[in-house]
């Protein structure tokens, strides 16, 4: 079974102070590179954040997207003068020391975060536990596993089929490979028989039958294939958990390379449309396998 590398997942946490909302997305990559963007402060959870989605996937971007919303009238009383304080002191030494231009207006400060204290005096703005924040990322990454689960079944439905159309132009075209060398050996027994008479030499017409096969010959591309798509359908079957997609982007290189020397040396239109359509296929399942983790 394999996976695809597109999925998404969203969770929400409430608790009486707030709410948690944590939303997993991911696409195609050649890696794995997991991003977490979070509201101001918190950089304390972010690398946690991250392991726990690097637990979960083996290659994709992985987007984070934390979202923290304190209770209605739970966040909107005192001004925490102390961090405004310390939110103008940095940009001031923006400013002076590192040569950083412009003013700090009301927009960038509300910005920043963290300028209210809860009315009453007790306590911060809403920070949500790190055991919250961890099981709702968990909730939001098992949807987009799932997802991505879903994805890779009618990924693999399609893929199958690929590998059957290519596997039925293979098989067509071993059944017409040897036709090739009998129309040939009668164009060139009627071709020496209009040049030479009745005085033909059958050895020298052997021979030159035998080099024709030898440069004609596509056994080893046909059997290439043949293995190149066994490979393919091995990795296809591999558990869920086995990231398999850079193999498989492996073996349809390696298969487009067979099929595209059985058909230089196809000296036949039947095998040459067989060729195309194999190609054609081929090129399919190029663009669907850069989707499988």
């Amino acid at each position: 079974m394999i996976r695809s590398m597109t999925g998404y997942g969203a969770a929400t946490t409430a608790r009486e102070e707030g709410t948690i909302t944590v939303e997993a997305r991911s696409v195609n990559s050649r890696g794995l590179k997991v991003v977490v963007k979070g509201p101001p402060g918190g950089e304390s959870w972010e690398s946690g954040l991250r392991a726990l989605a690097e637990s979960r996937a083996r290659r994709g971007r992985l987007d984070l997207f934390v979202r923290v919303e304190s209770a209605p009238g739970g966040a909107g009383g005192a001004l925490d003068e102390a961090r405004v304080r310390e939110v103008l002191d940095a940009c001031a030494r923006l400013r002076d020391e590192f040569g950083v231009p412009g003013e700090p207006d009301l927009a960038a400060l509300l910005g920043a975060g963290g300028l209210f204290r809860r009315a009453g005096g007790e306590g911060a703005e809403f920070v949500p536990h790190p055991d919250d924040l961890k099981r709702t990322a968990a909730a939001a990454l098992d949807l987009l596993v799932e997802m991505r689960d879903r994805e890779g079944a009618r990924l693999e439905i399609d893929l199958r089929e690929r590998v059957a159309g290519i596997r039925k132009a293979v098989e067509e075209a071993s059944e017409a490979a040897p036709r090739r060398l009998d129309r040939e050996r009668t164009r060139l027994r009627a071709a020496v028989e209009d040049l030479a008479g009745k005085g033909l030499d059958e050895d020298r017409l052997m021979r030159e039958i035998a080099l024709i096969a030898d440069r004609w010959d596509v056994s080893e591309e046909l059997v290439r294939s043949r293995s190149h798509l066994e490979a393919f359908e091995e990795f296809i079957d591999a558990p869920v958990e086995e990231p398999v997609g850079r193999r498989l982007g492996f073996v349809v290189q390696e298969l487009q390379r067979e099929v595209n020397t059985l058909g230089a040396k196809a000296n036949d239109p039947r095998i040459s449309r067989l060729v195309v359509e194999a190609k054609n296929e081929i090129e399919r399942l190029r663009e669907q396998v850069e989707n499988v983790e």
